[in-house]
């Protein structure tokens, strides 16, 4: 009997078996957990192929979360197959190259507008699609997955803006979800090597800094960490937290120079 015994989840974010949340489907699956994924455009193959690398393969359905159609479509499969859900894990985010190269006055509106569709509202979009379901749970878990928001960092620009946009969103989805039972946190993560994180390119400028400085060390490479911190909170283990934000980053966040 694992944590996620019987459990229903929705995890989105999976590319190949580098990606954060392939670490968390992996270990969803061990702790008893059902689980669909999803993928988007010219990934969506990538995704299928990665989920044969699950314990169980699951089914691995197609969504643009900015497409009404997909969140309908979505919405619509799962009912058809569980008719509930009990938990989500939002991994979603994309910015266009100009919102992350150079400084913060390299980009303009349209590829803000879309880095904070993709990256924020997105979180939004998700809930409000899959309501019903969540609902029908009687208590559900909304995780995200989120990068600290409170400092600028090198070559994040505007997609730092969109994760305080993102912490932003889930606070105030906490607030009007909690009537239905609905909790929703996000994990920050500390730096993975992953496809996302090679997009930034002040990326490199963590390698050595991040596991010097956090209390209890960092390792780049393992995930396992954050994996168990977003089943902790998609299991029934934190029943009274919502619009909490958890650092899994070795302890980074806490210390200073």
């Amino acid at each position: 009997m694992g944590i996620l015994s019987d459990k229903k989840i929705l995890i989105t974010g999976v590319l190949n078996d580098q990606s954060l949340a392939f670490g968390a489907a992996k270990l969803a699956q061990t702790e008893g957990a059902e689980i669909v994924l999803t993928g988007v455009g010219r990934g969506l193959s990538i995704t299928r192929r990665t989920a044969r690398k699950l314990p169980t393969e699951p089914d691995v359905l197609e969504l643009d979360v900015t497409n009404p159609e997909h969140l309908e479509a979505v919405k619509k499969h799962i009912s058809d197959k569980w008719g509930r859900l009990d938990g989500v894990l939002h991994a979603i985010g994309f910015a266009p190259s100009a919102c992350l190269e150079g400084d913060i006055f390299n980009a303009g509106w349209n590829d803000v507008a879309v880095a904070l569709e993709v990256s924020a509202y997105s979180l939004k979009a998700l809930v409000e699609g899959l309501l019903p379901l969540l609902k029908s749970a009687g208590t559900s878990s909304v995780v995200g997955l989120d990068f600290d928001a409170t400092l600028a960092w090198p070559g994040y620009n505007w997609m730092g803006v969109a994760k305080a946009a993102l912490e932003s969103v889930s606070r105030y989805l906490a607030r009007d979800a909690g009537k239905d039972k609905i909790r929703v946190n996000l994990i920050s993560a500390g730096p993975i090597r992953t496809i996302a994180a090679k997009s930034v390119s002040g990326f490199s400028a963590f390698d050595t800094v991040w596991s010097e400085r956090s209390p209890l060390g960092w390792n780049m490479t393992d995930s396992s960490a954050v994996a168990k911190a977003i089943v902790a909170f998609l299991s029934d283990w934190f029943p009274a937290t919502t619009g909490e934000i958890v650092h899994v980053d070795g302890g980074y966040h806490a210390v200073g120079a």
